[in-house]
């Protein structure tokens, strides 16, 4: 009996010993260094701090916008950031900026979308943020404000992505960033979605670009799967867009954040609507052209002015914004719509001297039309998903098309002296693609 009682008081006192020693161990981990938070407090949830994605409001030398959703749970959002430096110890400078948000009642529940302009940042500098609410944060990201200075940059260009965004859009993005890892920004010339409200896709778009989007600031152009048509009266935009992309106002409710420019060492971006009120961006172009200082000039937005598919002939964009391209000598065009490759300088392509801009449409999702044949086109292709790099040094800009596979399809050059000369790099022993007869 005596023994059964020692047995019985050892077991309990190793139990004891155990519990805590797991104790201890579990505290140790919980401890973090002086100043550093520990951001896995609160234990994240699946909806917790989504769709994470830089965009512009203002000058990117010195403010870059960052937009982000929760589930209803969050209503009140805050995002910190400091200079980035090699030490851990950055985060002790950190300064906290406090969200707009706004509830959105979605097709699959209400969320809250959360925007931040971090402002008085310093050009060319290299800085880290995050976001969150409370003792729940993500983790850490880094972007790079813009220079003061005309310094050689790239940036990636990519067509619609539409169509099984997830599943093959997805590839073309990583194969992107991997081909221009120190790039500046990312263009989407619209229809990244196929239907306008719905959550499943763009949540599909955002999966797709994952920690690209939150640390590569994105420029987005609106197409008209963005848009909603009803009837003889304006399209109606998504209910997405102005609350996950934080863009620079016009000042016109019809156009906001959808009509705007942005200046980015020594370039000037101009995103157009090619939706709705055409003669009157017109106007506006020419007043933002007829002052613009940037040594190259750079249009996107969705209908081409050149059509690469058959079947379609957009006459008001060349009416009225093709002659402002032309006078204000715009340097490169970028398209989608179109859902092929064509790249040409119109009626006088091929020849030497030809005036112009460079138009190109592109498509980086899977969605495939046929080629028309047309004969403004110097190089095109039917079936294959691309992405573009455009490099910027000096007089000199470098554009490459790429296949999501890493083959170079197409390439140029534009040499800014006088009169703007194209250099054609095309691969010599590549043929044109088409669908198999």
């Amino acid at each position: 009996m005596l023994e059964s009682k020692r047995f019985y008081l050892l077991y309990i006192t190793i139990l004891l010993i155990l519990f805590n020693s797991c104790k201890n161990a579990s505290a140790n981990r919980n401890q973090v260094t002086p100043g550093h938070e520990n951001i896995s407090a609160g234990l994240l949830q699946p909806e917790s701090f989504k769709h994470i994605i830089l965009t512009w409001q203002g000058d990117p030398r010195i403010t870059q916008a960052v937009t982000w959703r929760t589930d209803i749970r969050i209503s009140q959002a805050l995002a910190e950031i400091a200079p980035s430096d090699p030490s851990p110890d950055f985060v002790n400078s950190a300064r906290q900026f406090t969200a707009q948000s706004t509830m959105l009642n979605t097709d699959r529940g209400e969320r809250y979308y959360h925007t931040v302009n971090f402002t008085d940042l310093r050009a060319d500098t290299l800085y880290a943020y995050r976001v969150g609410s409370g003792n729940v944060w993500s983790e850490w990201f880094q972007f790079r404000t813009a220079s003061d200075e005309q310094k050689e940059f790239s940036f990636i260009y990519l067509g619609d992505a539409q169509h099984d965004v997830y599943s093959m859009w997805s590839r073309t993005i990583r194969a992107a960033i991997l081909e221009a890892p120190k790039a500046r920004f990312i263009i989407h010339t619209g229809d990244m979605v196929d239907r306008r409200n719905s959550d499943h896709q763009w949540s599909e778009w955002f999966e797709a670009g994952g920690w690209i989007l939150a640390m590569v600031p994105s420029i987005p152009v609106a197409g008209n799967h963005e848009y909603k048509k009803r009837g003889l009266r304006e399209p109606i935009l998504s209910n997405y867009w102005k609350n996950q992309f934080a863009l620079p106002e016009l000042g016109r409710k019809d156009l906001d954040e959808t009509v705007y420019h942005i200046d980015f060492q020594g370039v000037r971006i101009v995103a157009l609507n090619s939706n709705l009120e055409i003669e009157d961006q017109a106007k506006w172009l020419k007043k933002i052209l007829s002052k613009n200082k940037s040594n190259w000039t750079i249009i996107a937005f969705h209908h081409p002015i050149y059509s690469s598919a058959k079947g379609r002939v957009n006459n008001k964009l060349i009416e009225h914004w093709k002659p402002v391209f032309e006078k204000f000598k715009v340097d490169l065009v970028i398209q989608g719509h179109d859902h092929a490759y064509a790249r040409g300088r119109g009626s006088c392509s091929g020849q030497s001297g030809c005036p112009g801009p460079v138009y190109v449409t592109s498509v980086s999702g899977p969605g495939m039309y046929r080629l028309d044949g047309r004969d403004w086109m110097d190089r095109a292709a039917e079936n294959t998903q691309l992405f573009q790099i455009i490099s910027i040094s000096g007089n000199t800009l470098r554009f490459q098309s790429i296949t999501a596979t890493g083959q170079v399809y197409d390439a140029f050059e534009l040499i800014k002296k006088e009169q703007t000369r194209l250099i054609n790099k095309m691969p010599s022993n590549t043929p044109e693609i088409r669908f198999i007869q």
